[in-house]
This record gives C-alpha cells, sequence and structure tokens, in this order.
C-alpha cells in the first residue's frame, strides 16, 4: 500500500511529492492506525488561497486535497509523517498543451 503527499501552489508554483510504500515500513501497524484516524470523507470546503500551498493526499482507495490551513490534526501528522520517510521530487504541474 502506497501513501502519496503532493504539494502544489505557493509563489513558485512548484510541484513536489513524497511517497511511502507502507509494505516496506517497519512500523506499519502504527501508519494503519493513523491512516484510519485520518476523516477522509469529512474535508470541509475552503475558499482559493492565492499563493497558498494546495496538497493532495493519496492512499488507495482514498483522496483528499486540503488547503494548507486545513492540514491540522491527524491530516498533518500524516503529511509530516510521509515528509519525514521520503526524499521529494519534482513533478509536473498539470497537463502541457500542444503548441
Amino acid at each position: 500500500m502506497d501513501v502519496s503527499v503532493s504539494r502544489s501552489g505557493g509563489i513558485g508554483g512548484l510541484r513536489l511529492v513524497w511517497e511511502v510504500d507502507l509494505d516496506r515500513e517497519p512500523d506499519r501497524e502504527s501508519w494503519e492506525v493513523l491512516l484510519h484516524d485520518i476523516p477522509w470523507d469529512e474535508v470541509p470546503p475552503a475558499p482559493p488561497e492565492p499563493d497558498r500551498f494546495i496538497y493532495r493526499i493519496r492512499c488507495e482507495p482514498h483522496e483528499a486535497t486540503l488547503a494548507e490551513r486545513q492540514v491540522t490534526g491527524p491530516w498533518r501528522e500524516l503529511v509530516d509523517r510521509v515528509r519525514a520517510r521520503s526524499e521529494p521530487r519534482r513533478a509536473a504541474s498539470g497537463p502541457r498543451r500542444a503548441r
């Protein structure tokens, strides 16, 4: 099982992705407890905030998109934990248009 956190936006507009394969983690059970505590279906809507980060968090079958200020509680714990276990990689910020 993979957990993926991507962060986009901000002034530079870069998109960074961190990924963790839970099957390779020695403390998989603690990850599973944390993932169970995530309120996947209860992400409140947030107004757009220019130049702020947006987080997309995925762990099949779940996915959530949160504004920077919504990343609190178990969301913050998960984001921080994934970032601590993985080196970020740059990702394309969106599909390129044909010229």
